[in-house]
C-alpha cells in the first residue's frame, strides 16, 4: 500500500530540511575542528653565520608565542647555532652583495653612508670578516635586539624543539657535549614527516 500524498509531502519536506541543516552542520564541525587544531611550523637551518642565525630564531620563537607547535631541524653547518659557546659566530660579507656595510658609530650623515666594498678588496684585507662581524655586533647592541644566546634560551623555554641531524654530528666529528642540553638528534628520515604536515616549513 502506498503512502498517502500527506506522507509523501511531509517525507519530501524531511529531506529538504536535511539537506539545508547537514550542510551547515558539517560546515560549523569543519570550522570549529580547524579553530581548535593547532598551527605547525617546521625549519630547516642550514647555516651558521651570525647574520643567518637570526632567522630560525626570531621566527620559532614568534610562532611558538603565538601557540604553535615548532620544530627546527639544524644540519650542516647550522649546527653551530647549537653549540654552547655562540660568541665566535661571524659575518661574512664576502659574496654577500646583500649585506649593507654601514658604520654603527659616527654622525648620523657617517652612518648612513652604504660602503659598497668590492669582494676582491674584502677578500685581499687581512681581518676583514672579523671587522664585519665586530660592526655587526655593534649594529646588533645599538638597535637593542636580542643576542643569539638570549633568542635560542627563549625558543627553547617557549618549548621550540631543537632537533640536531645525527649524520651531520657524526660526518663534523662532535659528539653531544659540543651544544647544549635540551635537544633531540634524528636524521632527516624523521624529520621529513613532521616537515610534511606543518602548517608552514621553511629552509634557511
Amino acid at each position: 500500500m502506498g503512502a498517502t500524498p500527506e506522507i509523501a509531502a511531509i517525507d519530501e519536506l524531511i529531506k529538504q530540511r536535511l539537506a539545508e541543516i547537514l550542510p551547515q552542520q558539517i560546515e560549523a564541525q569543519m570550522k570549529a575542528r580547524e579553530e581548535s587544531r593547532t598551527p605547525s611550523l617546521a625549519i630547516i637551518a642550514t647555516k651558521g653565520t651570525l647574520d643567518w642565525a637570526y632567522p630560525p630564531f626570531i621566527l620559532g620563537s614568534t610562532a611558538a608565542a603565538l601557540g604553535w607547535d615548532v620544530s627546527i631541524f639544524f644540519t650542516f653547518y647550522g649546527l653551530n647555532l647549537l653549540k654552547k659557546d655562540v660568541s665566535d659566530l661571524k659575518v661574512s660579507p664576502l659574496g654577500n652583495p646583500g649585506m649593507p656595510m654601514k658604520m654603527p658609530f659616527g654622525p648620523d650623515w657617517f652612518k648612513g653612508l652604504n660602503w659598497n666594498i668590492p669582494n676582491l678588496l674584502q677578500a685581499g684585507i687581512p681581518g676583514f670578516e672579523s671587522v664585519a662581524t665586530l660592526l655587526m655586533q655593534q649594529t646588533i647592541k645599538n638597535n637593542g635586539v636580542a643576542s643569539i644566546d638570549e633568542l635560542r634560551s627563549l625558543s627553547l623555554e617557549a618549548d621550540v624543539k631543537f632537533i640536531a641531524c645525527q649524520m651531520t654530528v657524526e660526518l663534523f666529528g662532535f659528539s653531544h657535549d659540543d651544544f647544549i642540553p635540551g635537544i633531540d638528534y634524528a636524521g632527516a628520515a624523521t624529520f621529513l614527516p613532521v616537515a610534511q604536515k606543518a602548517d608552514v616549513s621553511l629552509f634557511m
